[in-house]
């Protein structure tokens, strides 16, 4: 194939009539017009001067317009950075140098507030508005209509997505096209996907669970999508009974939960629900299930692999765990210091191999040298554990491991006890500085409305439950948990909050 992305997820719609896209003030797209764009902005890039490997960085929000860009880049072997529309320009500056970006698709408004600040001459700069008018629009409509795509391979950079930056500044994760087609095929097969399916899209569309998963996914199988500027717990409430599918996180489902509009009948011609992006909880996925007689279908990827493994489509969905890894991956758990391989039951960092797994971090030798073992294995960071039946149980980030006393405690062990607690909605659990302990344990509390629970039954029923080293030495009250766009416990943000808890308490 002469550029295998391309053929794989766009050369087949090019004359398709069916609709690819649907918006909720009842007009369409279909794959053919979609196609049509793809190739017109394609030729305008061309015309540019960019050439394949160069990068184009486009921030605007969601709408069928991303999806263009998204799919001219691959067209046109250039490297997509998507940005989220939410980032400040300081850091949309930082992403601009830091990959060396040759073209900026952005708003006219955007464009203003960078005025004098891009020291790169040689950057293009074109305007792309929700509505689809903008600078570059009008030169796709200009430009002569090519419709071949340039040459790319397997191991050539489709994208480049940057991680969140938690730790340390954020580094660009280089996306091969083998990277997506291998996950985009196996997802299509695990999950049943076909022409038949409508997907609720509400997920952002920068991020690679709405664009990699959830786009790649309704390409491939040449389904249609019901496609959301955003969330929307009414309009998908409208929705579901003429879909067959949606792709969300945890919060998304919770929602969802607070209507009474959700139910049995409403939900039974959904086939598969998939939850994803951050942890659903087993009460969360319970709770569901009672409502809809639905299991919500939990998987586990991160930016750096897309999708690593799922519960089964058909078989047992087990609440609390992420399920299998996915055909062709190789998922082991091993000791973060020694890189041993663990037993079954046994935590410890999950690492695999897999053509899934990306080709490194953009001009960050030293930090990609760092995320992979000698034997190719990439280091995920995170802590988890196979358990009896060959499920993967995600215990949490290796940074967010309390070491208290010497003693490992894993925070979502003591966040699972206090989240089946009458009267709290959710917690989570941190290690903080301590003068005797090294760290010690603190939970901040999310309570039921009008129903706070007292501390002190708190307190007992963990110590009924939990080891006592476990046991959080003090308890905070928040009204929400600091969370990101797809509803990630920001748990660096609480540690800050609270970093010197313990240290002021001593002092008191």
């Amino acid at each position: 194939m002469k550029n295998p992305l391309f053929e794989h997820l766009f050369k087949k719609h090019e004359n398709s009539e069916k609709t690819f896209l649907s918006f909720v003030d009842g007009t369409s797209l279909t794959y053919g017009e979609y196609i049509r764009m793809i190739y017109e902005f394609s030729s305008s890039f061309r015309a540019m001067g960019l050439k394949p490997g160069d990068r184009i960085s486009l921030k605007i929000e969601k709408s069928q317009y991303f999806l263009v860009v998204y799919g001219a880049c691959i067209h046109s072997g250039l490297i997509f950075l998507p940005i989220n529309e939410n980032y400040t320009t300081k850091e949309l500056l930082y992403f601009l140098k830091d990959s060396e970006s040759n073209l900026l698709i952005t708003t006219r408004q955007e464009v203003i507030q960078l005025e004098g600040k891009i020291t790169n001459t040689d950057l293009f700069i074109e305007t792309l508005e929700k509505d689809g008018t903008g600078s570059l629009p009008a030169l796709a409509k200009c430009a002569d209509c090519l419709t071949y795509p340039e040459v790319r391979n397997l191991k050539d950079i489709a994208a480049l997505l940057y991680t969140s930056g938690t730790t340390g500044r954020p580094k660009a994760a280089m996306i091969t096209h083998e990277n997506l087609i291998s996950n985009s095929k196996t997802l299509t097969e695990m999950w049943a996907f076909s022409g038949h399916d409508k997907l609720i899209h509400a997920l952002p569309i920068y991020h690679t669970h709405g664009l990699f998963v959830a786009t790649n996914v309704i390409l491939l199988s040449s389904a249609s999508m019901f496609f959301l500027s955003k969330f929307d717990r009414d309009i998908i409430i409208k929705l579901i009974p003429k879909s067959t599918t949606i792709m969300g996180v945890p919060t998304y489902y919770a929602r969802l939960l607070e209507s009474p509009k959700l139910t049995r009948k409403l939900t039974q011609d959904m086939r598969l629900i998939v939850s994803g992006s951050a942890p659903l909880t087993k009460e969360m996925s319970d709770k569901f299930f009672e409502r809809t007689g639905k299991r919500i279908l939990e998987r586990y990827g991160m930016t750096e692999t897309n999708m690593i493994s799922s519960n089964p489509y058909d078989g047992k969905r087990k609440a609390g765990s992420v399920g299998y890894p996915l055909p062709g991956i190789n998922l082991r758990i091993c000791n973060p210091e020694t890189g041993l391989c663990l037993p079954p039951g046994k935590v410890g960092e999950i690492e695999l191999k897999g053509k899934n797994v990306f080709s490194g971090y953009w001009r960050m030798q030293k930090e990609t040298q760092e995320a992979f073992r000698l034997d190719g294995f990439f280091r995920t960071g995170d802590l988890g554990k196979f358990d009896n039946q060959g499920y993967v149980e995600i215990v949490g980030r290796l940074k967010d491991l309390i070491i208290t006393g010497g003693l490992n405690v894993y925070p979502k062990e003591v966040e699972n006890v206090l989240n089946r607690f009458v009267g709290i909605e959710e917690s989570a659990v941190i290690g903080l500085p301590h003068d005797d302990f090294g760290e010690s344990i603190l939970a901040v509390i999310i309570s039921e409305k009008g129903n706070k629970p007292c501390e002190k039954d708190v307190i007992q029923y963990l110590e009924d439950n939990l080891a006592k080293y476990k046991c959080p030495k003090a308890y905070v009250s928040e009204t929400s948990l600091p969370r990101n766009n797809l509803g990630k416990v920001l748990k660096n943000l609480l540690r800050e909050k609270y970093r010197n808890y313990f240290t002021n308490l001593k002092k008191s």
